[in-house]
């Protein structure tokens, strides 16, 4: 089980519980705070204080004050309006990890919210009843509003949620898992939206498949190395301790502890320097590890603390409006993910392109077939490899330079934040089918380069490799081996293969 406090949820635990489905529960102290927070939100009320969005309207309309009647409804009213969104409905995992993300803040006791509300969404992930919410409509400002809004509804028994791999109206998905629905009262469904929650959960999900991606990117780099006789000068611990990039040294201490023993390295014949896409390496991954710790600290951080407006201080009697909501910093920390990741891809291209071109292979047949000319091999493999580059180009565009003023000029700076989200994680589902190609190509090379063994790390990711995609002897449809070796890269296979054999080796 993990146990929310606000403060010390990791990535690692988002992962857990949104893909794994591994039960959460507050600590009894964030329950109290939530309470104790609660409590001066009442006597407030009770006393007739305006309040932003508890008694008055909300951006432009703030300045509308509502009766005690009318604000009773209106966070219903509210949530309505908001579930504005459109399109495909997101993935599971990625719902899970907003709604998480949004329940760690009110931990923290800084959102007037009531424990009801957060006690059903915290029965709803432990049960599998996950909201349908659809994935275009946010502009990461004022939070997630229209999706969060699409997931709050569900308390109410309104929507659809996901149920036991069923799609179904909400009311019905409430009643078979067995969890009241609830209504909302003053401050509620506000308290329940105002955050960038939804980027912040797809982007520990992102953060935590790239980093995983960049580890199995090491291992086809380092078989495509060995298949090449390159010149591992290059890898060598000075050089890096001299520039001084963290990252860059990782890399390369992580390319020679792939690569111990390798006999393929250990043959004459090397160039004395490498073409950049062999020889950089350290400096270029290195460059994307580097970054990742940013964006990684980035997630981090708003996953571990109060995203909402206003925040409510119980112990000072005080209530402080700002934009604790803006989702500008996740759009960043996205940003620099997706622009790492394209630019990585684009490296294991140019890797893919001398593993198959005969001019550039150190002897390896062409297109890594022995029937070149009645056989194209691996050609056009390396085409889609070009294809998913080219698109992750695209993509890692800024969307975040991109604000388009909302709420008649209230919020006239927005981050879209969500766009920046969804287009880097499609990067990083392209980014799984470039290191798959790249796979398959050093793969065949090293089969060619039999007997000469490879090192005992590349043999035993060879040999998951194998498992799943023969050698090609002779040509066949690939988009089943492409597809299929970018799921088990993803799943951690070959990754966790490698590792064993260098934890025992070390």
């Amino acid at each position: 089980m993990i146990t929310l406090d606000g403060k010390s949820l990791s990535i690692d635990d988002v992962a857990r519980m949104a893909r794994h489905r591994e039960t959460i529960a507050l600590e009894s102290a964030a329950i109290e705070r939530i309470d104790h927070c609660r409590a001066l939100l009442e006597r407030k009320i009770a006393a007739g204080e305006i309040m932003y969005g508890v008694n008055t309207g909300i951006g432009e309309l703030a300045t509308v004050k509502l009766t005690r009647e009318q604000a009773a409804e209106f966070q219903r009213y509210l949530l309505y309006s908001h579930a504005a969104g459109c399109g495909e409905a997101c993935d599971e995992e990625d719902i899970r990890a907003g709604i998480l993300s949004r329940l760690n803040t009110h931990c923290w006791g800084h959102s007037g919210i009531r424990y009801e509300i957060v006690r059903t969404y915290v029965d709803m992930m432990n049960k599998g009843v996950t909201p349908v919410v659809f994935k275009k409509g946010s502009v990461g400002a004022c939070g997630d509003l229209s999706p969060m809004a699409q997931a709050a509804i569900t308390l109410m028994g309104e929507g659809e949620v996901f149920f036991q791999n069923k799609r179904l109206p909400a009311k019905e998905g409430m009643a078979a898992a067995g969890i009241p629905v609830v209504e909302f009262r003053e401050r509620d469904g506000l308290a329940a939206i105002n955050g960038s929650d939804l980027i912040t959960g797809m982007g520990c999900l992102q953060i935590y498949d790239a980093e995983r991606w960049i580890k199995t990117q090491d291992v086809a780099l380092a078989m495509t190395l060995e298949s090449l006789n390159s010149n591992m000068n290059a890898y060598d611990d000075r050089l890096h301790q001299l520039r001084g990039y963290p990252g860059a040294i990782e890399t390369a201490a992580n390319i020679r502890r792939i690569t111990a023993g390798s006999k393929l390295l250990d043959q004459p014949g090397k160039k004395v320097q490498d073409a950049y896409s062999l020889r950089s390496c350290p400096q270029v991954v290195g460059g994307a590890r580097d970054s990742g710790k940013f964006s990684r600290n980035m997630l981090e951080i708003e996953l571990n603390h109060v995203a909402d407006n206003p925040n409510f201080f119980p112990d000072e009697d005080l209530v402080v409006s700002g934009a604790n909501f803006q989702g500008t910093p996740m759009a960043f920390a996205l940003e620099a993910l997706g622009t790492a990741m394209t630019t990585v891809g684009a490296l294991s291209e140019r890797r893919v392109n001398r593993l198959v071109n005969p001019n550039l292979s150190e002897g390896l047949p062409p297109f890594l077939t022995k029937g070149a000319g009645m056989f194209s091999g691996l050609m056009v493999s390396q085409y889609t490899a070009c294809s998913l580059v080219a698109e992750n180009r695209v993509l890692c565009h800024p969307a975040c330079t991109g604000s388009i003023p909302a709420a008649a000029d209230q919020e006239d700076f927005v981050s879209m934040g969500m766009t920046t989200a969804i287009k880097t994680k499609q990067i990083i589902e392209n980014s799984w089918h470039i290191l798959a190609i790249e796979l398959m190509c050093a793969a065949q090379a090293l089969d060619f380069r039999a007997p000469v063994k490879p090192a005992a790390a590349t043999q035993a990711a060879l040999g998951v490799i194998r498992k799943y995609v023969a050698h090609m002897d002779k040509d066949r449809p690939m988009y089943d081996d492409i597809n299929t070796l970018g799921r088990v890269a993803k799943s951690g296979e070959i990754l966790d293969a490698v590792e064993a054999v260098c934890d025992k080796l070390n």
